[in-house]
């Protein structure tokens, strides 16, 4: 997994940049062809205005003289002239309709010179140096008996308007794009995620392998000694043994039963056995459950019980444990003596908040944003007896949430946390 998912997320990349350049390429592409197809437009309107106006010309000729000498072309290159032919009016009609035909929806200007450059006819708006950026064409014949004319029309393609005909397809390529670096972002999300998760499962069986294998082998030592003749004997000897295997045996269903609790906490399947409890009785039980043990190391715990409605809705055992994990979490990541302070307090209208806090080693902002995730295990520094699955704080923020509660921690290394619970207190009757 190590190895292969840099080259995963590598080629993932790869794709998605391609596909990037592919789509901005065929966006380019598109824009481009839409010019092309302007500029032919342009060409094709000049060609069919010069060939309206001919026809026109020809037209009149044959109303007016009512025959055709020489044919169309002759008469054409004989006595073909707009200057004499034509209105501006006539003129800016012919060259709007080819445009129309040419599939041409800008606006445009133009102007029609006589051989010397002279404009003999112009739209409003075109100005003499529109000339030099105009289309044009001769609407004379090469073999004119006449001066040639000379139309030049001005077509100011519009960007905007371009990208607005082609709003779909370039808001389709965004859509599609943006589909595309989602589903890249995800699936490199899920890739790490994945990544997490194996090497948390690695470190959680670690921990799990060292936590189990030790009371195994007292069990299996106790066992031996059992075995013994001399200790058959010796009733005392016997005894001794026999609660030394069933401590551990009930350390190993502890651990045990933490895990089946982290298993049903996933699968959302504990039920809460709601009822109105006292919490600071719930407090004070979990406190003296721990007194050995916070004797043992010489710590001191200071309670604080003051809030005034103190009667809740809970499960009574799963607020006990959350009690307990968190007192036990206190005592254990401390590197010095423990002092503790539980406070409870009424923090608004209906509210219960519980207050836990040490003098442990703390923990940085990265590990406080973490400290609830399921099998995490902060870095304790020189305290190597800290043993767990990282399962304690995920299960206590599991349920204090399944009470419809809230949890925050206020940590700064080096000088201690404080955990901080707020739960309703229960309705009264």
């Amino acid at each position: 997994m190590k190895k292969i998912f840099p080259v995963i997320v590598v080629l993932i990349s790869l794709s998605v940049i391609g596909i990037l350049v592919i789509q901005m390429s065929w966006i380019n592409n598109a824009i481009k062809l839409r010019h092309d197809e302007f500029e032919r437009g342009k060409e094709d309107a000049l060609i069919k205005t010069k060939e309206s106006l001919q026809d026109r010309f020809v037209y009149n000729w044959q109303r007016n003289n009512g025959y055709l000498t020489g044919g169309k072309e002759n008469i054409i290159r004989s006595n073909f002239t707009v200057l004499s032919s034509f209105t501006n009016e006539e003129i800016d009609e012919i060259v709007s309709k080819n445009l129309r035909l040419s599939n041409v929806k800008y606006k445009y200007e133009y102007c029609i010179t006589n051989v010397f450059g002279i404009s003999i006819f112009q739209s409003a708006d075109f100005k003499v140096t529109d000339i030099q950026n105009s289309s044009f064409i001769v609407l004379s014949p090469e073999d004119s008996y006449r001066s040639k004319e000379t139309l030049f029309l001005l077509v100011k393609e519009n960007k905007n308007e371009v990208l607005r005909d082609m709003w779909w397809m370039i808001a389709a390529s965004i859509l599609f794009t943006c589909i595309i670096v989602f589903a890249f972002a995800l699936t490199v999300r899920t890739l790490f995620n994945q990544k997490k998760i194996s090497e948390i499962k690695s470190d959680f069986i670690n921990n799990m392998t060292h936590e189990l294998k030790t009371p195994l082998a007292t069990i299996s030592l106790a066992i031996d000694a059992l075995t013994n003749e001399k200790v058959i004997h010796d009733s005392e000897k016997v005894k001794i043994y026999s609660s030394m295997i069933k401590e551990e045996n009930k350390r190993m269903n502890k651990q045990v039963e933490k895990i089946l609790q982290a298993a049903r906490l996933e699968r959302e399947e504990i039920k809460l056995k709601l009822q109105v409890i006292d919490a600071h009785a719930a407090i004070n039980k979990v406190v003296d459950n721990l007194a050995l043990q916070l004797q043992d190391k010489q710590g001191t715990m200071r309670l604080k019980l003051n809030a005034s409605a103190h009667l809740i809705s809970a499960d009574d055992v799963h607020f006990s444990n959350i009690i307990f994990n968190l007192l036990d979490n206190a005592m254990k990541y401390s590197a010095q003596a423990p002092f503790i302070e539980v406070e409870t307090l009424n923090t608004g209208s209906g509210s219960f908040a519980l207050k836990i806090k040490d003098n442990g080693i703390g923990m940085d902002k990265e590990t406080q944003t973490r400290i609830f995730e399921k099998f995490f295990r902060a870095h304790t520094g020189n305290l190597h007896n800290v043993k767990g699955f990282g399962l304690g704080l995920s299960y206590v923020k599991a349920i204090v949430e399944a009470h419809d509660g809230k949890i925050k921690v206020d940590s700064i290394p080096g000088k201690g946390s404080t955990f901080t619970i707020t739960l309703h207190v229960a309705d009264k009757e």
